[in-house]
């Protein structure tokens, strides 16, 4: 697994007028076309490109976040510690480390591709559909959190046992448990047998 120190470009639109536009993939992954952020949600749901960031400390304990309850999509709902898309044309690896920068005021110290997982989830609160090719991400958290309030109401960081515990009593996001058990090699890798993963 190639390991690469994260850089971040530090912008937070894609578009003056405010609407955010994703990138709409084939089942391949291969770049289709483009679509407004929320109509791509809207059911069905259009394929588009995302990715999930998951990064751990050095004890190994997963850096997870709940959700801001002003988010219009599962708001206040636990999830990974940064989820999002790539604006059209942007690598989904410099989409991960700004969005990871925006939501939890960090750079990660190391950085990994970890594969990617195609998911159709519908979230029955929102009536919104994600239909998402997923780039995934592993990594490593050594500076302090700073998270944007707008973005996410806390953070924690969890064993795979006080995960369990946390899954068992809180609402996750729906598409949190098929991009962890997609990511769980790498972070068996990242991590070592000892934490458990």
């Amino acid at each position: 697994m190639p390991i690469t120190p994260a850089t971040v470009t530090h912008s937070s639109s894609n578009d003056s007028a405010g609407a955010i536009l994703l990138e709409l993939v084939d089942e391949n992954g291969v770049t289709i076309g483009t679509e407004e952020k929320l109509a791509a949600h809207q059911p069905p749901g259009r394929l588009h490109r995302a990715f999930s960031v998951f990064l751990f400390d050095e004890r190994g304990r997963l850096l997870l976040q709940q959700r801001a309850l002003g988010k219009y999509h599962s708001p206040g709902v636990w999830s990974n510690t940064c989820c999002g898309h790539p604006y059209p044309g942007e690598a989904p690896f410099a989409a991960a480390a700004r969005r990871t920068y925006e939501e939890l005021g960090i750079s990660p110290s190391l950085l990994a591709e970890a594969g990617t997982v195609r998911y159709n989830h519908p979230d029955p609160a929102s009536g919104l559909v994600e239909q998402e090719y997923n780039h995934l991400f592993v990594g490593l958290v050594q500076a302090p959190l700073r998270p944007d309030p707008e973005e996410v109401a806390e953070t924690v960081f969890v064993t795979p046992a006080e995960l369990a515990e946390r899954h068992a009593r809180d609402t996750f996001s729906a598409w949190f448990m098929t991009v962890l058990d997609a990511v769980r090699p790498a972070v068996r890798e990242l991590t070592g047998p000892s934490a458990g993963w």
